[in-house]
């Protein structure tokens, strides 16, 4: 603190001392003693200015800098901004959708709590930090420099929640003796589901019972699947089957086996029988307007 007093103090005299030179030139009507104001500087930028340095150029951004970041819902998530050459000036974090103001520097300028502002000192980096993001916090956020006039570098977030879902879904129509094949397919969750159970009506399927013919194959990874397969369908396995992930929510299907052309073992509500009937609504229609069009 007392080197910056000490540099303004000389600062002051040493532009007083080029004031009072050109006073005295300008009094005496001749040229100006140049000398006097050079070695003046010379000693100004020697003694104070030699330890700030500054390197030549403007600041840009990294090109390695994430332009599109993916996060989950209720993780943390990270917007990164890595600036070079940043010298005097003070990077900022500004949220497109409202062009609201978050960070400024290594301060958080925002009420909301869930936003920090991350920086480690002599780094290029300049961080921001969301705790427990929520599927409204996706949109671009802008990484800005203050220069003149400011330049800025886009990140777009997308918050995620896990999701699970059974392909075909919601409802299967499977003609006896043929196989069952259900497909749960689990994503976005923070790390592969330990294990992932089904359900027929309720019950959590035994692979043991003597009914036989049903196997399951599980695959773990980004995003993980689990396909249940039920050889030669009957008409008592028709009916509600859920995908149970142990840490995503779980899915449900409904199957229906048909035996030749009458739907058997119907789980639910009639309307789903309807669906079989479309062909015959249709022909009514167009025999109804055939008819009084004549």
């Amino acid at each position: 603190m007392s080197r910056v007093i000490a540099a303004a103090c000389f600062f002051i005299a040493h532009v007083l001392s080029c004031i009072n030179v050109c006073y005295q030139d300008s009094s005496n009507s001749r040229p100006r003693d140049q000398n006097s104001v050079s070695e003046s500087s010379r000693r100004f930028r020697a003694e104070f200015l030699e330890d700030w340095p500054q390197t030549p150029g403007s600041p840009y951004f990294d090109p390695s800098t994430p332009d599109n970041v993916t996060g989950l819902v209720g993780y943390p998530v990270t917007l990164l901004c890595k600036v070079k050459n940043l010298q005097n000036r003070t990077v900022s974090w500004v949220r497109h959708r409202d062009i609201h103001l978050l960070t400024v520097g290594r301060y958080t300028y925002t009420s909301d709590q869930r936003f920090e502002a991350q920086h480690k000192p002599r780094s290029e980096e300049w961080a921001l930090r969301i705790r427990s993001p929520q599927r409204r916090d996706s949109g671009q956020y802008e990484c800005q420099i203050s220069t003149t006039p400011p330049i800025g570098h886009a990140v777009y977030l997308n918050i995620v929640e896990p999701e699970t879902e059974i392909l075909g879904g919601p409802d299967l129509f499977i003609y006896a003796g043929s196989t069952i094949n259900l497909t749960c397919i689990v994503r976005h969750t923070p790390e592969p589901p330990n294990t992932i159970n089904w359900t027929h009506r309720g019950k959590t399927i035994n692979f043991d019972s003597t009914r036989g013919g049903i196997s399951l194959v599980t695959e773990k990874g980004i995003h993980s699947s689990s396909r249940l397969l039920i050889q030669a369908a009957r008409t008592s396995d028709a009916g509600s089957y859920q995908c149970v992930p142990d840490n995503a929510l779980s899915a449900t299907a409904r199957v229906h086996v048909l035996t030749g052309e009458t739907p058997a073992a119907m789980q639910g509500n009639a309307q789903q029988l309807r669906v079989l009937d479309i062909p015959i609504l249709i022909a009514t229609i167009v025999i109804y307007r055939y008819t009084f069009s004549e």
